[in-house]
């Protein structure tokens, strides 16, 4: 009885990413720290820029911006057309800028946590950004 209760558990817990979590990449996030293949982590204190996503059904884009005073964003003129796949209950984001392609695995998604893994072993953890305000 307990490893049925353990195993329920266990599969109500997963942290699987669903379709219907991919619309809460949509927005603006700010890298916070890399973990890297031998475990060590590099920490983003100040970012110049900040990644917007736009995602519909699978496909949207990625963009750079740049944080200003006012509390708005500029576009940095970079953006990378992104596609979404789930293969073997994994979502994956396909990147293409035009000049390279790659994929990234969504390791989760909330309202304020977003955690992508790409072929190198490079675990990119990201969060919400602060509005930069002057007191």
């Amino acid at each position: 009885m307990t490893f049925l209760l353990l195993m329920l558990l266990l599969v109500a817990c997963n942290g699987a990413v669903q379709p219907e979590d991919i619309s809460k990449i949509n927005g603006y996030w700010e890298i916070e720290k890399v973990i890297l293949p031998d475990g060590n982590t590099k920490d983003y204190k100040i970012n110049t820029t900040i990644d917007y996503f736009k995602i519909e059904g699978e496909k949207g884009f990625r963009k750079k911006v740049m944080p200003q005073v006012d509390g708005k964003y500029l576009d940095a003129g970079t953006s990378e057309k992104v596609s979404v796949s789930f293969q073997d209950g994994d979502a994956f984001l396909y990147y293409d800028s035009g000049y390279a392609k790659w994929k990234e695995k969504i390791i989760s998604i909330s309202d304020q946590e977003l955690v992508f893994k790409n072929d190198n072993n490079l675990e990119y953890h990201y969060k919400k950004p602060v509005p930069f305000t002057i007191k």
